[in-house]
C-alpha cells in the first residue's frame, strides 16, 4: 500500500516536470472541471488517495519491550499532577499500533447486538449492566456509527468513508467491553468483569493500557534524551493532527512549528469530528501511530491528581478507586501542550466524547501454577519448587527466602528450583520472573510453610 502511494507521488513529479496535458471532450481524468488534465488534477488525485487509503492493518500489534523509565514532565510545562518525575518499570506487552477504528467497533456492535448489547434512543448499552457504551448518529452527529433495524454501519462524512478513522463517542465502559469481546473472539481470557469493571491483570486477554504502559510506549524507546513528544521536542501539522493556537501571527507555543493556524488543514472539512485516518502520520520508535493527536486514548487507570506521589515503581495500575478515568495523547481539537507524552487528562467513564477513543494492549503471561501451591502448609523441608510459563520465556530469575519480598538467588533455564533442605515450621516466600528477548515479566510473590516437626519414625 505504501509503495503504491510512493508511485503516485513520483508520477506526479514526472508529469509536472513534463508540462500540462489538455485532452478534448473533458476527459474523465479531469477532476478540476477545466476540461484539461494537468498537474492540478494529479495533485487532487493524490490528495484524495491519501484521504482514503490506510497504510497499515488496524488489527496489528507490536511488542513493547519491558524496561524502566522516568515517568512525568521533565520540562516543567504541565500541572503538578505530572510530577514528581519517578522511576517506573513495566513488563513487556503488546499494543495496538493505532486506535480502534469505526469499522472495528462496528464489527463488535453487529456481533454483540441482541446478546450483550442493546440500543435505546440512539445509545448503545450493555445488557445486564445498563452502562452506556457508545452513541450512534441518531443521538450524536459526532458519532460515525449509524444504526437501523438491528444493523450498525459506518457513515460517510462529506463523501469520505469514515471506516478507518478512530472510533469516538465511546465511553470507558464501551472501550473495556470491546476488549472483552475481542478476547473472546480470539480465544484469550477476558480481563474485565462487566459488572464491577475490575480488570484482572493475571488474565492475558485484551484490555486498556495502564497509564504507565501508555507513556512508556508513547516515548518509543527515546529515553536519552527524554523528548517532549513521541518523536522529538517540536510538533507540526506534518507530524500530528491537533489544533495549533496562534497569537500575534505565529504559534503560541514555541515548540509548535505549524505553518497554518487552527486545525490540521487536511482533515478540517467543515463537519466535526476532524479526525484523520489511522496510521497517516509517521509512527514512533516502537511502530505506534497517533500517540500524539487525532484522538485521546482511554487508559485503564482511575485518575488521582496526586498519584505520582505514591505510585508503585513496578507495573503501577493506578488508584484502587476514583470517579474519573485517565486518557492520554491529545486530540484534533486540542492544543499541542496536551499532546506532550507526559500530559495527563481525565473524564467520567460514562461520558462519550467527540475526541476520545482507545487502543488495546495484551500482556505476556508471567509464571503460574506454583508448586507448592501459594499458601500451602506442611510442605516437606526437601521439596523442590516448580512452575509453568509460556514459550516467551528463555530463562528465569529466582527469588527465594524467609523475607518478603524475597532476595534474588540467580538465573536459570529450567522450571524447577532446588532450595536445599529448609527449616521446619518456617514460612518461605518466592517469586519467579520470566526473562525473554523483549525483557522481563515479573511474577507474583508466593509463599508456603514447612512441616512443624519431623514426621514420626516408622513403627518397628
Amino acid at each position: 500500500m505504501l509503495q503504491k502511494g510512493f508511485t503516485i507521488l513520483i508520477s506526479l513529479i514526472v508529469i509536472t516536470i513534463s508540462g500540462n496535458f489538455a485532452l478534448a471532450n473533458c476527459p474523465s481524468a479531469d477532476l478540476t472541471g477545466d476540461c484539461s488534465v494537468n498537474y492540478k488534477d494529479f495533485a487532487l488525485m493524490a490528495a484524495q488517495w491519501l484521504l482514503t487509503h490506510v497504510p497499515c492493518d488496524a488489527n496489528d500489534m507490536v511488542l513493547i519491550p519491558g524496561g524502566t523509565f522516568e515517568m512525568g514532565d521533565r520540562f516543567d510545562e504541565g500541572g503538578t499532577h505530572e510530577r514528581p518525575i519517578h522511576s517506573v518499570t513495566v513488563n513487556p506487552f503488546y499494543m495496538g499500533i493505532c486506535e480502534v477504528t469505526n469499522q472495528q467497533y462496528c464489527d463488535y456492535l453487529n456481533s454483540a447486538f441482541g446478546s450483550t448489547i442493546y440500543v435505546s434512543d440512539g445509545v448503545v448499552y450493555g445488557s445486564g449492566n445498563e452502562q452506556a457504551y457508545c452513541d450512534t448518529s441518531t443521538i450524536s452527529s459526532q458519532s460515525q456509527i449509524a444504526y437501523s433495524s438491528g444493523v450498525f454501519s459506518v457513515r460517510n462524512k462529506n463523501g469520505r468513508d469514515m471506516s478507518n478513522d478512530p472510533m469516538v463517542q465511546v465511553s470507558w465502559y464501551g472501550a473495556a467491553a470491546y476488549c472483552n469481546w475481542r478476547s473472546s473472539e480470539t480465544g484469550y481470557e477476558t480481563c474485565y468483569n462487566l459488572s464491577t469493571w475490575d480488570c484482572n491483570f493475571a488474565n492475558y486477554g485484551y484490555r486498556l493500557p495502564t497509564e504507565a504502559e501508555w507513556e512508556y510506549a508513547a516515548r518509543g524507546g527515546e529515553h536519552d534524551p527524554y523528548y517532549r513528544f513521541p518523536w522529538g521536542d517540536t510538533i507540526s501539522h506534518s507530524l500530528a493532527n491537533y489544533h495549533s493556537n496562534w497569537q500575534d501571527g505565529h504559534p503560541y507555543h514555541p515548540y509548535d512549528l505549524a505553518t497554518t493556524e487552527g486545525y490540521q488543514p487536511n482533515w478540517m472539512d467543515g463537519t466535526e469530528p476532524y479526525t484523520s485516518i489511522v496510521c497517516i502520520f509517521a509512527a514512533n520508535g516502537y511502530g505506534l501511530y497517533d500517540m500524539a493527536g487525532n484522538v485521546w486514548d482511554w487508559c485503564n487507570d482511575w485518575m488521582d491528581l496526586e498519584y505520582y506521589d505514591y505510585s508503585p515503581t513496578s507495573n503501577p495500575t493506578g488508584p484502587m478507586a476514583g470517579t474519573e478515568r485517565v486518557f492520554r495523547g491529545g486530540a484534533w481539537i486540542w492544543s499541542p501542550s496536551v499532546c506532550r507524552v507526559s500530559a495527563r487528562h481525565y473524564g467520567y467513564p460514562v461520558t462519550r466524547y467527540k475526541n476520545v477513543g482507545f487502543r488495546f494492549v495484551r500482556g505476556l503471561p508471567s509464571p503460574s501454577n506454583p508448586y507448592p501451591t501459594d499458601g500451602a502448609f506442611s510442605v516437606s523441608i526437601t521439596a523442590d519448587l516448580s512452575w509453568k510459563t509460556s514459550s516467551y520465556a528463555i530463562s528465569y530469575d529466582v527469588y527465594f527466602g524467609t523475607n518478603n519480598p524475597p532476595p534474588f538467588i540467580g538465573n536459570q533455564t529450567t522450571t524447577i528450583y532446588d532450595p536445599g533442605e529448609m527449616a521446619y515450621s518456617t514460612t518461605y516466600y518466592w517469586r519467579i520472573d520470566a526473562v525473554g528477548d523483549a525483557g522481563k515479566t515479573n511474577g507474583l510473590v508466593w509463599s508456603f510453610t514447612t512441616l512443624s516437626s519431623p514426621p514420626p519414625p516408622p513403627p518397628p
